[in-house]
């Protein structure tokens, strides 16, 4: 309902026209009946060609019960300090001022610092909350109220250390451009359940992501499983809305006769590109409707707009998980939603309470929204970045730079909840100066691995051929972490 609507109605006025509800009302009644007149349109020009050709949004079974229908992945891109907010080191506080010991570090090399620089404490205090004793530092505290239905993994390791091959490597499994990313893998598998939106939907919440389009590409599966990025601001979603000068009839007559040949080339030459573009007319005529009504807030309680801590009206980390929450309620499968500014090369301690003032919140938000909403149980919310930040210092006056940390490949912390995951748990463990994984590692391909499982599949039968082989997310490494699953 629009707002101009929703103002009428509660003051008790009944001036509301004919021409307002067929034109002026957010969509309009006549755009709604364009919408639909498309779709049914599309749906029956595509008939003879998808008789043979099997739609590529079909729902599909996974291999085996799934414990998640859908995904929610907070991508903490830059790469939180896991020193600053999960794994205390009071070894660091000791030695601060003091290179590590050269047998820790062997011949692991920098980006910006030499392996001997001086160790730095931890910036924050840490507390123990909710009764796993889940620990966090202080500017993480409030993630304690759920801490319990959390799954902590400490231990998570990657093999690269500069931020677009890392940020590659956990989304596509691969460390250049060109592969199949998670959520494209998932919906490949899966299908859509949504009716009238993307099942896969990109958020940005920041400058950008090192490794671009390429995180939420479909790489060399078909295009209809790249992620669709909803945008901020007046028109979420581009190429959706009627240019002015267009009627819905011109409308209409032009996406029926484009479907119309796109469907006679799809019957000869069997082109999953052509299905594609079908299926993207369709949808484009269903957001028409659909993406409106998606984006009014109107429909919330106070309450939840004041649990996000989000203006409706704004862009922001906590709107987008707002939005996640309405998407999955909708049948979306797979949300990535990006929060930039993480990578703390400098003053990590003003860097870190910044960028969780940010988001905490919003996330903390989103799981007690999903809980009482029993989607919790069936919706696996994903957090963390592509790596984590060294115990060493990084101060460089030539740069600008003092109090941060460097990139940190060896190891992290990354959590999930819901979904299957095992809630309360804190899983692996590092060496007294937060350096090395010392008690179940899990590398980046165990957690892809994980998810899949978590979803329905095994990792190793979803492949697609490609260049004369069978590829997978996975791509002939890693394993499910059975201790994770609940």
């Amino acid at each position: 309902m629009s707002h101009r609507l929703h103002q009428n109605l509660l003051a008790g006025s009944t001036d509301v026209s004919r021409r307002y509800f067929l034109s002026d009302c957010g969509v309009g009644l006549g755009k709604i009946a364009a919408a639909g007149l498309l779709t049914n349109s599309l749906t029956n020009a595509s008939a003879a060609a998808t008789a043979t050709v099997t739609p590529p949004m079909a729902a599909r079974n996974p291999h085996f019960r799934p414990r998640a229908k859908a995904v929610i992945h907070l991508f903490m891109a830059g790469a939180p300090s896991q020193l600053e907010l999960f794994t205390p080191k009071p070894t660091l506080t000791k030695l601060q001022g003091k290179p590590l010991p050269k047998s820790v570090i062997g011949d692991q090399r920098y980006a910006f610092i030499q392996p001997d620089a001086a160790v730095m404490g931890p910036q924050f205090s840490f507390e123990q909350y909710g009764d796993s004793g889940a620990v966090l530092g202080s500017p993480m505290s409030d993630l304690g109220d759920v801490a319990d239905d959390i799954c902590f993994i400490n231990s998570v390791t990657t093999d690269q250390f500069n931020h677009a091959p890392a940020q590659m490597l956990f989304n596509t499994g691969f460390s250049q451009p060109g592969r199949p990313s998670l959520g494209a893998w998932t919906i490949y598998g899966l299908g859509s359940e949504a009716e009238n939106l993307p099942a896969f939907v990109v958020m940005s919440t920041g400058a950008g992501v090192s490794g671009g389009t390429s995180l939420w590409s479909s790489g060399f599966l078909p295009t209809v499983y790249t992620g669709v990025v909803f945008r901020s601001g007046a028109e979420p979603i581009l190429n959706v809305a009627t240019p002015e000068q267009f009627s819905d009839q011109l409308q209409h007559a032009t996406f029926e006769l484009v479907n119309k040949l796109n469907a006679q080339r799809l019957g000869v030459v069997h082109d999953p590109e052509i299905a594609t573009r079908m299926a993207a007319y369709e949808m484009a005529a269903k957001l028409q409707t659909s993406a409106p009504d998606l984006m009014d807030f109107s429909d919330e309680t106070q309450e939840t707009i004041e649990l996000y801590g989000c203006d409706p009206t704004q862009n922001s980390f906590a709107r987008s998980c707002l939005l996640a929450r309405r998407m999955v309620e909708r049948g979306v499968r797979f949300i990535n939603i990006y929060h930039s500014g993480w990578d703390a090369h400098s003053d990590v301690k003003g860097n870190t309470q910044a960028r969780c003032k940010d988001t905490v919140q919003g996330t903390v938000a989103l799981l007690k929204d999903l809980k009482r909403s029993g989607l919790l149980d069936e919706t696996l919310v994903v957090w963390g970045g592509e790596f984590g930040r060294t115990p060493m210092v990084e101060t460089n006056p030539a740069l600008g730079r003092n109090a941060g940390r460097d990139h940190h490949p060896q190891a992290y912390t990354m959590w999930m909840a819901g979904g299957g995951s095992k809630p309360g748990m804190s899983y692996g463990a590092t060496d007294e100066f937060g350096f090395h994984v010392t008690q179940n590692p899990v590398h980046v391909h165990d957690l892809q691995a994980t998810i899949l499982h978590l979803l329905g599949f095994d990792h190793e039968r979803l492949t697609y051929q490609h260049a004369g082989r069978d590829f997978r997310l996975t791509d002939v490494h890693g394993h499910v972490v059975q201790d994770l699953l609940a």
